[in-house]
């Protein structure tokens, strides 16, 4: 388990001091795949390289497997640290070894000799699917075979921890949909820890079992994926949202809308369902059975992790006793319903 409590981070800037993490506290159950996700300068560096103190925090505990990183001396701290992997964005590998080197590379620091590392190295570039690269110079493999040699290297001393700083942002989509599946892959396998740092929700909504969603080094949201999803409380949630889920009406559509909202003919809503009720007919039974009004305005249905996942903005309207007991129905069934007060 990771465990930051009250963790805050300054540091003198050219125009004077910064708070990168303010007050933050986050636990992250052992096996589970957590996202961090917020804007460019939101602290997610800053915070993934907390968790193994490459960055200390001014105040506030790290606690990693049971133990506080914070309170250890010097050489306690760094064999602490070889239980927490990390991968890169750009890699980091050495162009002057072969792809089998740069993966043994920490195990030979460690003082293994060659035959524990050769039984070490093999079985992981099998793994990542490197056998047959295995002898191949950085200069001359793709760059999503780049990246799975720096998650070999990570696994290599064996951690229960393996932190991704923004692994994926230099990947093409596809290459980036199979890294993901390779990291989903090794935390099934292994039981790894991990913890993503990402910009993209995308990312989020592929492979992480919960989120939180840093601002200004402020912790504004966090949950499980689908919760977040169906209920983003925060402004910079939604707006990173916007990138998955259709929460922003086209502009023709906002101008057809305004016209109904000014004259009083309708409610404009946003009906958010996951799971059984995304393959339930809800809107036309709820017309069926109320005598009220929808019409689907804009959304999607997709797919989070094997679980169906449908965001809808509806213009709804009737009268409005009946419009607000199809509104409890629909809740009732565990439809979120959001009133939308603008277009």
């Amino acid at each position: 388990m990771i465990e930051l409590r009250n963790v805050s981070q300054r540091y003198q800037g050219p125009q004077g001091w910064v708070d990168a993490l303010q007050a933050v506290n986050l636990t992250i159950p052992a096996g589970e795949i957590f996202g961090i996700i917020g804007r460019s300068g939101a602290g997610k560096s800053t915070l993934v390289r907390t968790i193994n103190l490459l960055s200390r925090p001014s105040e506030g505990e790290v606690l990693v497997a049971g133990r506080t990183l914070t309170a250890l001396p010097a050489d306690q701290l760094r064999q602490a640290r070889r239980e927490i992997g990390m991968i890169f964005q750009h890699f980091n590998l050495l162009n002057s070894r072969t792809v089998f080197e740069n993966v043994a590379l920490p195990l030979e620091l460690a003082g293994m000799k060659r035959a524990a590392i050769e039984a070490a190295v093999l079985p992981l570039l099998e793994l990542v699917g490197l056998s047959a690269q295995k002898d191949r110079y950085p200069a001359r493999i793709s760059g999503g075979q780049k990246q799975r040699v720096g998650i070999a290297r990570a696994l290599a001393s064996k951690p229960k921890v393996l932190l991704s700083d923004e692994a994926t942002s230099a990947l093409d989509p596809e290459t980036t949909r199979s890294i993901l599946e390779l990291l989903r892959s090794i935390n099934r396998k292994l039981g790894l820890t991990i913890v993503l740092i990402t910009h993209q929700m995308e990312v989020i909504k592929q492979v992480c079992d919960r989120v939180a969603v840093l601002d200004a080094g402020r912790v504004v949201e966090q949950g499980s994926v689908v919760d977040v999803f169906l209920k983003p409380r925060h402004e910079v949630t939604r707006a990173l949202l916007g990138d998955v889920i259709a929460h922003e009406l086209p502009d023709a559509v906002k101008a057809r809308v305004a016209k109904h909202l000014e004259t009083g003919e309708g409610r404009l809503l946003r009906l958010a369902f996951a799971g059984a009720s995304v393959d339930r007919p809800l809107l036309s039974e709820t017309i069926r059975r109320y005598a009220v009004d929808m019409n689907i305005l804009h959304g999607q249905v997709d797919d989070i992790q094997g679980r169906a996942f449908g965001s809808l903005a509806v213009l709804a309207g009737g009268e409005p006793a009946q419009l607000g007991a199809a509104l409890d129905f629909l809740r009732e069934q565990g439809v979120v319903v959001e009133a939308l007060s603008h277009v």
